[in-house]
């Protein structure tokens, strides 16, 4: 498959070792990885990099729920996978009101994330 055909998963993480490892486990899912250090940064690629679906940390520079939102509004039809360390069920419940597709809880077990990610792609085609 051409690199210009192939789906994109935006990976948004401000914490460059974390982003780096999660780039280095994700790409045998077969999806063209874009990265984007923070909320800004991940709102400014939607258009052009238009992605497949959206893995994201919920709590970095430009981030918060109002991010979630905006993603949201910009991208509507995108799965969203938010990862935290601080899942409060108020936090959670509000994000899911947003239209978040799953949460995975940092530490991030990488095994989880794979089967999230290709569950909510799977679903996203048969729709």
């Amino acid at each position: 498959m051409e690199a210009e055909q192939q789906a994109v998963l935006l990976v948004v993480e401000d914490d460059r070792d974390m982003r780096s490892l999660l780039c280095d486990e994700l790409w045998d899912l077969g999806l063209r990885i874009v990265e984007a250090e923070d909320g800004h940064a991940a709102l400014e690629q939607l258009e052009e990099c238009r992605p497949r679906l959206i893995l994201s940390d919920l709590r970095m520079p430009a981030g918060g729920l109002d991010y979630v939102a905006r993603l949201r509004m910009l991208a509507p039809q995108v799965p969203i996978v938010l990862m935290t360390a601080f899942g409060d069920p108020e936090t959670k419940a509000q994000a899911y009101d947003y239209g978040v597709s799953a949460f995975v809880e940092k530490p991030v077990r990488m095994a989880e994330l794979k089967m999230t990610i290709k569950n909510l792609l799977n679903h996203k085609l048969r729709s």
